[in-house]
């Protein structure tokens, strides 16, 4: 579904936002509220105000991301010093809004007959690193900024495939051989522990 809404979107802007949205993790507003000097360029990060502690911290966004952001400045060129980055294409220049992002989701939605919410783009990041194999719980609540590892968890999901691999991969394992300490008769073994 993700790989539809990005093709959804309109233009370089909309594209690199939803990167940023997917590998991130940040809450919409801290995400709009990113200005120029909030760009990490070697890590790749972005420094947003966290809604929990209202501090500047980093959160990573993926080298894919980092290049369409290079290309959304690149083709509208770089706003002023301590202003937001994601900025309104038509009409007059000004910072990018909560509610006409949400309203960019919702047309592309309308042509997918989707429904999903920038919210949604959040659990999105969340479930992919909490699922992905790579990071350890405790590591996904810091880069999601959790205060409780229990928020954190309700990410991780069991898919039924995984289940049936992991149970074929068990039924296929060698049953160890049974032994018993030397000493003990055959008849002895039998009748405590079966034939």
């Amino acid at each position: 579904m993700w790989d539809e809404l990005f093709t959804a979107m309109g233009c370089e802007r909309d594209r690199a936002l939803l990167d940023c949205y997917v590998t991130s993790g940040a809450r919409a507003e801290e995400l709009l509220g990113v200005g120029t000097d909030d760009i990490h360029w070697a890590k790749p990060g972005l420094y947003v105000i966290s809604k929990g502690t209202r501090e500047r911290e980093l959160v990573p966004i993926s080298p894919e991301a980092c290049v369409r952001l290079a290309r959304y400045l690149d083709s509208t060129g770089t706003p002023q010093a301590g202003e937001p980055v994601w900025r309104t294409r038509h009409g007059q220049d000004r910072p990018l809004t909560y509610w006409a992002m949400r309203r960019v989701v919702q047309r592309a939605q309308e042509n997918l007959g989707t429904n999903w919410t920038l919210h949604d783009l959040r659990h999105t990041a969340a479930h992919r690193m909490a699922n992905g194999g790579k990071l350890t719980l405790p590591e996904v609540q810091t880069v999601l900024r959790h205060a409780n590892i229990q928020t954190t968890s309700r990410y991780l999901t069991v898919r039924v495939e995984e289940i049936f691999d992991a149970l074929l991969e068990h039924y296929n394992q060698p049953r160890p051989q049974t032994s018993y300490p030397a000493g003990y008769s055959a008849d002895d073994i039998a009748a405590v522990f079966g034939a």
